[in-house]
């Protein structure tokens, strides 16, 4: 069963070292414009898509270049994604369930319509999920998305709490020249909605296999008294 925590227990322990300094890091990378409530910016809600896995694999942790114990990691640049899950007024949601899925490095979902599926990565969980603490964060290890064929590079991000659905939307990669050939990302307004789905991709600080670091703070439509 999936616990409230940062860690993935496959990680090594150079991984886990490394996945808490991220956690302090996103601090400083995830927090919005300014600290007070009227600054925050409600993350724009975006379409699931056609290809949430329709079989979810065996292995559902926040560590998506690992299956179970497997010692053969995923292709694709690896990315700590990390960020809060925050009500409207900025306070932390705690007990949220944080999801995301994404193609592999081959353009493949985990899914059996998906395009490419001849090619998909056997090693990628091209799922996962995790469950906030009382600071409202979470964390993944994952790849950098890369196009699907007719789509921007995007991670699927859908967040619950207990049986309620609290928000479906999508993370960008900012600056990425395929933004602006993507219809679904260009359906919404330029200016703080549309950057309230994008994320700054940025080099590992000390990474020797050029690993990534993406902050992605997820504002609610929820008061206060929800969290």
């Amino acid at each position: 069963m999936l616990q409230p925590g940062f860690l993935p227990r496959q990680l090594p322990a150079a991984s886990r070292r490394r996945l808490l300094g991220m956690a302090a890091l996103g601090t400083v990378f995830a927090t919005r414009r300014g600290a007070y409530a009227d600054e925050l910016v409600r993350t724009a809600a975006q379409t699931e898509g056609p290809f949430f896995p329709d079989r979810l694999p065996l292995d559902t942790d926040n560590d998506l270049l690992i299956i179970n114990d497997s010692s053969s990691p995923a292709d694709g640049v690896v990315t700590w994604l990390s960020g809060r899950i925050l009500s409207a007024t900025g306070t932390p949601l705690r007990g949220a369930v944080v999801e995301i899925w994404q193609c592999d490095a081959h353009g493949a979902y985990l899914h059996s319509g998906s395009v490419n599926g001849a090619r998909r990565d056997g090693h990628f969980q091209g799922y996962g999920r995790f469950v906030t603490g009382t600071d409202g964060r979470y964390g993944f290890r994952t790849i950098k998305p890369v196009a699907y064929p007719g789509r921007t590079p995007h991670i699927h991000v859908r967040i619950s709490r207990g049986d309620t659905r609290l928000l479906t939307t999508q993370c960008y990669v900012r600056g990425d020249a395929g933004n602006e050939r993507d219809g679904i990302l260009r359906a919404l307004p330029a200016g703080p909605v549309r950057d309230s789905v994008l994320a700054d991709f940025r080099p590992l600080e000390g990474s020797r296999i050029g690993e990534l670091t993406a902050a992605f703070d997820v504002v609610l439509g929820v008061t206060p008294a929800d969290s």
